[in-house]
C-alpha cells in the first residue's frame, strides 16, 4: 500500500462543527455545488495547466450520509463509503467501486489560539492505495496533488462555512 498525505490545513471553525459536517457526506453538497459553479476555481485550474471541464462532472456526484460516488473519466464511477467515525477525531473511508483498493481518512484536531482556546481546527487527509508499480509510477504524483487539492477545497469550504 502506498500512502499519500496532505499538508495540515487550518479551518476557522471549531473541531466539533467540522467533524459534524464531514461525518455526514450529505453536508458536502453546498461545497460541491460551490466548486462546480466557481469561476475563480475554474481559472485557477486552467492556470495550473489542468482541464477545468472536470468541474462539470461535479453535478453528477451522488451523496448519501455514508457514501459518495464520483464520476471519473475513462474509469466510470469511484465510490467511497464511510467505514468508521471517531467523534471529533477522524472519518475513515474505503473504496467500494474502484479499479484499486484504497482507504482514505480525514483527521481533525482542535487548533488552539494563543489563549489555549480551541476555536479552530487542524485537518489532514491521508490516502492509502494498493497500486502496482506501473500505476504508481504513472499516477503517484497526480494522487499526491489530488489529495492536496481536495484538502485545500475542504478547508476553504469549511472555513467559509458554506456547508
Amino acid at each position: 500500500m502506498t500512502t499519500y498525505e496532505s499538508k495540515v490545513k487550518h479551518i476557522t471553525c471549531p473541531v466539533g462543527l467540522v467533524y459534524e459536517k464531514l461525518s455526514n457526506l450529505e453536508n458536502l453538497r453546498p461545497l460541491i455545488d460551490g466548486a462546480e459553479n466557481s469561476d475563480v476555481l475554474r481559472q485557477q485550474i486552467e492556470a495550473a495547466g489542468q482541464d477545468a471541464s472536470l468541474l462539470d462532472n461535479l453535478k453528477d456526484v451522488r451523496l448519501t450520509a455514508d457514501s459518495i460516488a464520483i464520476p471519473a473519466p475513462m474509469i466510470g464511477e469511484l465510490s467511497l463509503r464511510i467505514i468508521d467515525r471517531e467523534p471529533e477525531k477522524c472519518v475513515k473511508f474505503e473504496t467500494e467501486q474502484s479499479p484499486v483498493k484504497a482507504n482514505m481518512w480525514i483527521q481533525v484536531l482542535p487548533d488552539k489560539d494563543e489563549n489555549g482556546e480551541a476555536t479552530a481546527t487542524k485537518m489532514r487527509l491521508t490516502l492509502k492505495a494498493d497500486l502496482n508499480p506501473m500505476i504508481k509510477m504513472m499516477l503517484g504524483s497526480k494522487l499526491q496533488d489530488g489529495i492536496e487539492k481536495f484538502a485545500d477545497m475542504l478547508a476553504m469550504g469549511l472555513s467559509a462555512r458554506t456547508v
